[in-house]
């Protein structure tokens, strides 16, 4: 299976590239990209020094034109599209049907990938982009289960791509929106969820307060690690039990579910992670591709190399296995 790893910089791509990735997703420096942070991304120069890099080295490079155009506006998202293309991407991963259309027809050259913020979950919806955009690949949203997603690929002809470690989504992303009602800030608009510039933390008497946009979604003594608040990993009180209701603030880890997902049919995975460091991209990669490598010869594989680059030093198989509460 293909191991497509994140690179929020020229440097990570390289490490990337080195390290043994097969294929590298990045983004342009603009509001084209659902990871547009300060510091992050690529310059249109920079793109195409990646590109030569990864290619040089036997990698392929994806450009993640994954926001939705603001109306008015469609010009940079198609500018974005042109460029990938310019800059020789391999493809670009798109969201917005409107951008699909516009890709479809006047770059039909260029391949297309279907982003995760689609939220393409059944085999239907996905034939659809298939046979009216010409999507070659879709990247399926977290909530669903191996059986599941072996259900999918008997139903369809399109590659499939599955999130594997980093950030768990545990709502179907494209359709998430506790970030925006909290921050006004949208994931799919601005390229962002839990945006930092929203985040405070407060004493309140012997407790700190960790809030977004003004809602307390933490709350811990003095003493103790107080978590991002993210409100989906939140820790709110329902009836009288006061516990993180949705998912423990902890990355995905799905490391010991290849044989699974390559048995269902699965064609990429997928390493969450375009604002961590190229050293985090680097071993992440290193062990991933240790562990395609010996799925594909037989060998066991190598267990427990990525607990310590997970959040919270803890991980969670999400719902490949639906064990969420």
């Amino acid at each position: 299976m293909e191991i497509v790893c994140p690179a929020g910089t020229p440097a990570a791509l390289r490490a990337a590239v080195k390290a043994g990735a097969h294929t590298i997703y990045c983004g342009f420096a603009d509001e084209t990209n659902a990871r547009n942070f300060p510091g992050l991304n690529f310059s249109r120069e920079e793109m195409m020094e990646g590109v030569r890099f990864a290619h040089s080295h036997g990698s392929k490079v994806l450009v993640a034109i994954n926001t939705y155009p603001r109306a008015g506006a469609e010009d940079i998202w198609h500018r974005a599209v042109a460029d990938a293309e310019t800059a020789g991407a391999d493809a670009v991963i798109l969201a917005d049907l409107g951008l699909l259309a516009h890709a479809a027809k006047t770059h039909p050259n260029l391949r297309r990938h279907l982003s995760v913020q689609a939220a393409a979950a059944n085999a239907d919806i996905i034939n659809f982009y298939a046979a009216e955009f010409g999507v070659k690949r879709v990247v399926l949203p977290r909530v669903l289960s191996v059986p599941e997603i072996a259900e999918i690929n008997n139903g369809t002809e399109v590659e499939t791509e599955v999130f594997v470690f980093g950030g768990l989504c545990v709502m179907a992303e494209g359709r998430c929106s506790l970030s925006s009602y909290a921050t006004g800030r949208s994931p799919n608009m601005n390229g962002v969820c839990s945006p930092a510039s929203h985040v405070e933390y407060k004493e309140e008497g012997t407790d700190l307060a960790a809030r977004l946009g003004g809602y307390t979604i933490h709350k811990v003594g003095k003493d103790e690690p107080a978590p991002y608040p993210t409100l989906c990993k939140g820790c709110f009180t329902a009836g009288e039990k006061t516990a993180h209701l949705f998912e423990d603030p902890v990355s995905l880890n799905a490391e010991k579910l290849i044989p699974a997902l390559s048995k269902a049919g699965v064609t990429a995975l997928k390493i969450e992670g375009r604002q961590r460091s190229r050293s985090y991209v680097a071993q992440v990669v290193r062990n991933f591709r240790a562990a395609v490598e010996a799925e594909a010869a037989g060998r066991p594989l190598p267990e427990g190399m990525l607990a310590r680059l997970s959040e919270g030093q803890a991980g969670t198989t999400g719902a490949y296995k639906k064990t969420w509460r």
